[in-house]
């Protein structure tokens, strides 16, 4: 018997019109195996993709990366590696039960000129165009986090 696989999919993913592709990237999570991150797209060659969503919660991923797909078993088109960085930066916002003002702080992201998007009403992806840019957006999180509105963490291992 073989353990069914499980998907963490982008309902809105930021680049969905230049994406013709769903890709997957394997989540390495030793007591939930099989588990699958699908990323949206731009197929490039045949095992060449851009990235065009922003990860929720594989790592080392980023907005506009290059990679390289091969097949794991069964599945195809699962992320080999990188080849070639974006200079993008995730970050993840985990609102958990608070009642803070999630789109008060989403606004101000986007308003610093960051890409969101949602997988749920307490997990958000944020993109940051370049090392410049994640700065001003870790000092913002990092504030909130500090007074207890989120929790956040970068998408680097």
């Amino acid at each position: 018997m073989t353990a069914s696989n499980e998907f963490v999919v982008h309902q809105d993913p930021v680049w969905r019109d230049r994406s013709d592709f769903i890709i997957n990237a394997e989540l390495s999570e030793k007591d939930r195996p099989h588990r699958y991150e699908q990323l949206f797209a731009k197929q490039l060659g045949d095992d060449r993709f851009t990235i065009c969503c922003i990860p929720f919660f594989v790592y080392d991923i980023s907005l506009g990366d290059v990679v390289v797909t091969s097949s794991i078993g069964d599945r195809k088109y699962v992320v080999k590696n990188v080849v070639e960085r974006s200079g993008h930066y995730v970050f993840r916002m985990w609102f958990g039960q608070s009642f803070q003002p999630r789109d008060e702080v989403v606004q101000k992201l986007e308003s610093l000129g960051s890409l969101i998007e949602q997988s749920s009403s307490n997990l958000f992806a944020v993109d940051a165009i370049d090392e410049a840019h994640a700065i001003v957006v870790a000092d913002l999180l990092a504030e909130r986090e500090r007074i207890g509105h989120l929790m956040y963490e970068t998408g680097q291992s």
